[in-house]
């Protein structure tokens, strides 16, 4: 049953002022809505036609998630209608983490509600002693048939694999996951609910830049109409066809993706502050004359005139342009020619290597991105950069007057939730003033009594922004970032990029965040296969070589030598030459997979189409037979595409070790 048993409005079709080709799905109309006494939004409205992908942005706090709560029926609105057009089956990701012996997969297979209420009624019919028990097999095979049910298996692992996990995992118990891999088992099975519509919070949050990539290219095949709230502006772009933006507690719908909503509300905020400019204007000239004639008997009805027109008068806000983050990295006290360098490091965990070779030479001014699958080594190398692991080999050689700044998502657990966000920066610099430290902490919005509130029941968001705050406070000369926006608005994301397009030092940075990463570095490394290599190329070029697997080892530069110790560049080049061979059947094999299950799925989504065209169902029946033919047998290849696809994969894979 949609919407978790939740009681919602709904209603028939709409009327046909609707603004879209096809009817809409679902109309929002002047919804209102108060948490906790606070109006979040008022006469919000909303109309939206199958297919649709719509982000939702705005700033912390304006009711983002609230409006997926009302949507799930978990909430009602103070005032306005919800209405649906029929029962859709809404998808949205779990919170809570799955737990338990039950396998990886097994999860995600939850996800097809259908596929599993009719595999039991098939289990308990086989089961069955009686003949009525039996006569139903029939029927439930053929409705198993009819919502490829059969090819749900390999489509539960299709996801997986988009999202990072090797075939080993598929049957690992959910409790052995950390809760991020968690998290990306509630995404799969969310994507695995055949739903007419999908709501996504923050879906990129727990994922590497290689998922991002994927999801992004599952969500604009798969047709499935989406909400998405998220941060990522990269993301926004590729996945979206139109914004919501809420705002003062009132939505504005957008037309195009993400870049096109920043265009046209740039230009609407320079219009709205010409508007209150004059408007202030008039204005000032208006109580200039009641002030001068209230009292002359003569220019008295004229006076009240003016104060009812002042009255009556609707105020333009002043457009507010600016972000309530502004901030910088101090200038770091030294600045050396050469930071850090390692020199043939292996790297690793209870002297089990995960990165060997390691050939590096950070300076200032250097700029690195780091690329790679989620478990390949980039928090490794960072921890390695910031000397929180040894090397198992080789050197770590640092600049006495190294200076290291580092953010990891572990260090806000670390945070002491007893102090507030001044304690923590007086414990750094005890000689400051006091307000020097609440100026800097005020780029950060810890303003007023926020900077002497504890941090405990400070937000994810919050606690981020107090753990970069301390990092940026420590003047260092090189700064190591691993996924720094995780959980921050756009607004901060903007800071942080302003701050590091004006930092001096070095940096290394991991993220998930294209957006960041395209505004911020200048080289990328690519981490895999236990070594770490240039990518001499930029991000679209890094998307294009993940969807083609193409390569399995990057080119080397020919110059290097890594001494007698390990291999030479010549002969990691003639390496990955003979592993790009051995397994470039496997690749073609996968390749011609992918292609053939595309073909069969836009034949069928054709087919589909047809079917659902009334004006098919007011002619003879036979091209109504013809089209359900052509529908049993499409699902039927697409079962064996499936099926071939998946272990053209699980064979590249283990090819791959």
């Amino acid at each position: 049953m949609p919407h978790g048993g939740k009681k919602i409005r709904h209603s028939g079709p709409f009327a046909a002022r609707v603004p879209y080709t096809a009817p809409a799905m679902l109309e929002l109309h002047d919804i209102s809505l108060r948490r906790g006494g606070r109006l979040l939004f008022e006469q919000l409205g909303l109309s939206l036609a199958p297919g649709q992908r719509v982000g939702i942005t705005g700033r912390n706090g304006t009711g983002k998630s609230s409006l997926f709560e009302l949507l799930l029926g978990r909430l009602e609105p103070d005032a306005g209608d919800i209405r649906w057009a029929g029962r859709p089956e809404i998808a949205s990701v779990a919170q809570e983490a799955p737990a338990g012996t039950r396998a990886v997969i097994d999860h995600v297979l939850d996800g097809d509600a259908e596929y599993r209420r009719v595999e039991q009624a098939i289990a308990a019919a086989e089961q069955g002693a009686s003949a009525d028990q039996v006569a139903r097999l029939p029927e439930l095979h053929e409705r198993m048939h009819a919502i490829g049910g059969y090819a749900a298996p390999a489509r539960a692992a299709r996801l997986l694999h988009g999202l990072g996990f090797a075939p080993a995992q598929h049957d690992l118990s959910a409790g052995e996951l950390s809760g991020g891999w968690r998290m990306r088992v509630n995404l799969a099975r969310a994507l695995m609910c055949r739903a007419d519509l999908l709501l996504l919070d923050e879906p990129t949050n727990h994922l590497d830049l290689d998922a991002v990539l994927w999801l992004q290219d599952h969500l604009t095949a798969s047709g499935t109409t989406l909400l998405v709230i998220s941060h990522d502006r990269a993301f926004m772009d590729a996945v979206c066809t139109r914004v919501l933006h809420l705002e003062q507690r009132r939505a504005r719908l957008y037309s195009g993706n993400y870049s096109e909503f920043e265009r046209r509300r740039a230009e609407q905020l320079a219009g709205q502050a010409a508007q209150y400019a004059a408007q202030q204007k008039r204005l000032a000239h208006l109580e200039s004359f009641v002030t001068r004639f209230r009292a002359k008997a003569t220019k008295a009805r004229q006076a009240q005139s003016r104060l009812k027109q002042i009255e009556r008068m609707q105020l333009v806000g002043p457009a507010h342009l600016d972000s309530p983050f502004e901030f910088a990295f101090a200038e770091p006290q030294r600045l050396p020619a050469e930071l850090l360098r390692l020199d043939r490091a292996g790297v690793g965990y209870e002297g089990r290597a995960v990165l060997q070779g390691l050939r590096v030479d950070l300076a200032p001014g250097d700029r690195i991105g780091l690329l790679g699958r989620n478990g390949a080594g980039k928090s490794t190398l960072v921890r390695l950069l910031a000397g929180e692991l040894e090397p198992l080999a080789g050197q770590r050689l640092a600049s006495p007057h190294l200076a290291v700044g580092y953010f990891a998502q572990h260090q806000l657990e670390q945070l002491d939730p007893a102090a507030s966000p001044l304690e923590h920066l007086r414990r750094l610099d005890a000689r400051a003033p006091e307000q020097a430290l609440r100026d800097f902490l005020g780029g950060f919005d810890f303003r007023g009594e926020r900077a002497l509130e504890a941090v405990a029941p400070f937000s994810g968001g919050e606690k981020a922004r107090l753990a970069l705050a301390l990092v940026a406070w420590r003047r260092p000369n090189l700064l190591l970032l691993d996924e720094p926006t995780n959980h921050l608005d756009l607004d901060m994301r903007h800071a942080i990029e302003l701050a590091l397009q004006d930092y001096p030092g070095a940096v290394v940075l991991v993220s998930h965040d294209r957006h960041l990463l395209e505004t911020t570095v200048d080289t990328f490394w690519h981490i895999g296969q236990g070594t770490c290599q240039p990518f001499d190329d930029d991000l679209d070029a890094y998307a294009r070589w993940l969807r083609s697997a193409a390569s399995d080892e990057l080119a080397v530069d020919d110059t290097r030598d890594d001494g007698a110790g390990a291999p030479t560049a010549r002969q990691q080049r003639q390496h990955a030459a003979r592993q790009r061979a051995r397994t470039q059947p496997l690749r073609s094999a996968l390749r011609k997979a992918e292609q053939q299950l595309e073909r069969l799925q836009r034949d069928l989504a054709q087919v589909e189409s047809r079917l659902a065209d009334p004006e098919l169902y007011s002619g003879d029946g036979q091209a109504i037979a013809d089209l359900g033919r052509q529908r049993a047998d499409l699902s039927a290849r697409i079962e064996e595409a499936e099926g071939e696809w998946l272990s053209a994969a699980e064979a590249l894979e283990q090819a791959q070790g």
